[in-house]
């Protein structure tokens, strides 16, 4: 494997791909104990249409997300029992652009790893077991559905997007799930679940010569023929609706306040800290604004703002439960509007610059997060753990930048209320 050093994280990666496609990341911390395996593949919710095989694919929403479900199903038995047996605690979870699947093992890693290749390699669906999952999975969406956060973020994409899957909740609907099958999986498994769509990232005490070496001998050899993903149709230029009001069993009002931006490029990860340090000067702990809304009583200690971003669909978003939305949404824009006429304070900026990169250095003693954040970096084509020379290259005209979308016509606010006898949304 080839080690590359970062000085300034004071860590080594080791890294490699293989013949057939799969990229190994290799992160060896002396002395843990625990080992943490992260598989990583391309493929998520938003992953709806496709080309493979020579046909275009439409599949329905929720395929990604009940894939993972099934990926625990081997010919021998259930993955989970296997993985408690070997001391390994496994789990997997899909998103709108990654479906991830890992393991944390005190011992016995290799044998954890050789479990997790296996499992996410080897489709195992029958119609009985897919029809029995069926039901375990309509119950996950109906409590989703109960759920106010969820709900907040999944009305929030459907009214943002107009064409984009992500209006689409990742695990589907009852009613779509239930035009999956056996054969559905079987397709995307083949499409998709290819080592070259695919990241396999290895933390711990370990030797990275023995994470090849097992990753090597558990996967193909071949590269094999992968899907092409189908782009949606444009968005339009306007956003579509900016206000919507639903009603739930909620005790105060909670709501978000999204602007979106303009689409990202792959390889660019300046924006993303250029967006949370924009959004930490509007209306983060340390700003004026958030001390006034505070003290006034209008947000609780669970306000926040930040950047999120898939597949190029970027927002900035802040989110909270308050008895006055309005009252937040309206001063959010307000400062929005002033910091753009007078400016901001450059030293305020350097120093949420160097508490934002603490917070990431402080993130490395995860190696969940590390895991993470290195898989779902790499399919954006960034080396993740450059961060540091990406925080020293956001200048404060990068940061201005992104408050000019601070505006009413970029906004989208969804609110939930405490329940009463309607629900309405209105533009």
């Amino acid at each position: 494997m080839i080690a590359k050093d970062y000085p300034q994280l004071f860590e080594t990666c080791y890294m490699q791909t293989l013949p057939n496609g799969l990229t190994i990341r290799a992160i060896h911390k002396p002395e843990f104990k625990r080992i943490y395996v992260f598989l990583a593949v391309n493929y998520g919710s938003v992953d709806m249409e496709f080309s493979f095989e020579g046909q275009i694919h439409k599949t329905p929403a929720g395929v990604a997300h009940y894939l993972e479900h099934k990926m625990f199903d081997l010919p021998e038995g259930n993955a989970m029992q296997m993985f408690t047996a070997l001391g390994g605690n496994p789990n997997a979870f899909t998103s709108y652009s990654m479906t991830a699947y890992y393991v944390r093992a005190d011992r016995r890693y290799e044998e954890n790893l050789r479990l997790l290749l296996r499992m996410v390699l080897t489709p195992c669906f029958t119609p009985e077991s897919v029809d029995k999952e069926r039901g375990i999975i309509a119950q996950e969406i109906k409590m989703y559905e109960d759920a106010p956060d969820t709900q907040l973020y999944e009305t929030l994409y459907a009214e943002a997007y107009v064409h984009h899957p992500l209006r689409v909740p990742i695990a589907g609907s009852v009613e779509s799930i239930g035009q999956i099958t056996a054969e559905t999986l079987e397709l995307c498994h083949r499409a998709f679940y290819q080592p070259a769509n695919m990241v396999l990232c290895v933390e711990g005490d370990l030797d990275p010569a023995v994470v090849e070496a097992i990753a090597r001998e558990m996967t193909p050899t071949f590269r094999a023929p992968m899907a092409e993903k189908l782009p949606p149709l444009p968005e339009p230029a306007l956003v579509p609706v900016h206000d919507c009001l639903r009603y739930m069993d909620v005790s105060m009002p909670t709501f978000t306040l999204a602007f979106l931006l303009p689409d990202t490029s792959p390889g660019d990860d300046r924006r993303e800290i250029a967006a949370d340090l924009a959004a930490e000067l509007l209306c983060g702990e340390a700003s004026p604004l958030y001390r006034r809304l505070y003290e006034h009583g209008l947000i609780d200690s669970g306000f926040s703002g930040g950047y999120e971003c898939t597949r190029g669909k970027a927002m900035l978003v802040f989110s909270g439960d308050s008895r006055d939305p309005d009252a937040v949404c309206a001063h959010i824009l307000n400062e929005a509007s002033r910091l753009r006429s007078e400016g901001f304070d450059p030293s305020d900026l350097r120093r949420l610059k160097r508490s934002a990169l603490g917070r990431r250095l402080r993130d490395l003693d995860s190696f969940s997060a590390t895991c993470y954040r290195i898989c779902a970096d790499y399919f954006d084509q960034v080396d993740y753990l450059n961060f540091p020379a990406a925080f020293d290259a956001v200048t404060e005209e990068l940061t201005a930048d992104c408050l000019t979308w601070v505006t009413p016509v970029r906004a989208v606010r969804v609110v939930i209320a405490p329940k009463q006898e309607a629900i309405s949304c209105s533009s």
